[in-house]
């Protein structure tokens, strides 16, 4: 058998007819060429499978598995073990990387041993329209994480790397048993076990993936991309790492309530919630009242946890709170 490349990109795939071509050339037409493709046809019935095997037949770094409907997590599992390389870089059947993804991405692990996976800037596009401004926000706030710091710092904030844009050493997959499958959405999940463990995660500057959003996403259509599931996630992480400490939340939203529910539920002590408006101030919550910032006790009693999303909201909490002596990740963490 020849030498393992260094690179196996991780493709699956269902019912992708329409896009599946277009996302298997732009890894073809990479300009670092020493990779496999091994896409997963999950169980396709729109005629997917036979494009791909067509492909394969073309190209001899194509590789074609197939599987009987396993899900997304099922289809990647099955795809990770047929594997040959040390470096795995993910790919989605409806986006397309640009030509230098593959070799900056190398490139930066292999000038960064301590490094365990680096994504890239993204684009995010439609074909029918031009996509929210909310998800415009979240792809130039991900493309903005470009260091192993900020990614750690905003990881309970959103996602924080795009999934079929990630490049991940198979060693650290390894590490944390590689995707799992449950009531969460798995590329989140696995972001947060490995920097849970001490892996450092970074995202590359340069704008290399295009992310198609569209109405069939798994992530408009599966309850595990859901608000509660996203929040579930949260409260795992933080009940583990503040177990038995204080918790303060700033901002009585949706995401502040339900975060305050579910830890609470975990066995978290929630003291107070902060907010501005005068109408919440006394209130109760989940047994917490309601206070000003002012009356928040100084740097190092307990934790607190800003929840409030709105627009430059986290900038302006972050600066208060700076200006009073609290240090990011060791006095206070952003959720939201």
């Amino acid at each position: 058998m020849s030498a393992p490349p260094r690179v196996s990109v991780l493709l699956p795939a269902r019912d992708a007819l329409a896009t599946v071509r277009q996302a298997m050339a732009s890894v073809l037409g990479q300009s670092f060429t020493d990779f496999e493709l091994v896409a997963v046809d999950d169980g396709s019935v729109d005629g997917t499978g036979e494009l791909l095997r067509r492909l394969a037949a073309e190209d001899a770094r194509v590789r074609v598995l197939r599987t009987a409907g396993l899900g997304l997590v099922g289809a990647l599992t099955v795809g990770l073990e047929a594997c040959r390389a040390s470096l795995i870089a993910r790919m989605d059947a409806d986006d397309e990387s640009l030509p230098g993804r593959l070799a900056a991405s190398v490139a930066a692990l292999e000038a960064d041993p301590s490094l365990s996976g680096v994504g890239t800037g993204v684009e995010i596009f439609r074909d029918d329209r031009p996509p929210s401004p909310n998800l415009q926000a979240y792809g130039r706030w991900l493309s903005s994480l470009t260091s192993p710091e900020l990614v750690f710092r905003d990881r309970l904030i959103e996602s924080p790397l795009c999934h079929p844009s990630v490049t991940l050493r198979r060693s650290a997959l390894e590490d944390v048993g590689g995707w799992r499958d449950g009531d969460f959405p798995e590329d989140w999940e696995l972001w947060l076990r490995l920097l849970e463990r001490g892996h450092r995660l970074t995202v590359l500057p340069e704008v290399l993936h295009r992310w198609r959003d569209h109405d069939r996403r798994l992530t408009r259509q599966d309850e595990r991309y859901a608000l509660a599931r996203h929040l579930d996630l949260k409260a795992d992480v933080l009940a583990r790492r503040f177990s038995g400490v204080p918790l303060t939340l700033w901002g009585a939203t949706e995401t502040g309530r339900g975060l305050a529910r579910r830890l609470l539920q975990r066995g978290a002590r929630v003291e107070r919630f902060v907010e501005l408006s005068p109408r919440k101030l006394g209130q109760t919550i989940h047994g917490a009242k309601v206070v000003s910032p002012n009356a928040l006790p100084g740097p190092g009693e307990g934790h607190l946890l800003a929840c409030v999303a709105a627009k430059g909201a986290r900038e302006d909490i972050r600066v208060w709170l700076a200006g009073r002596g609290y240090v990011e990740l060791r006095d206070f963490t952003c959720v939201a």
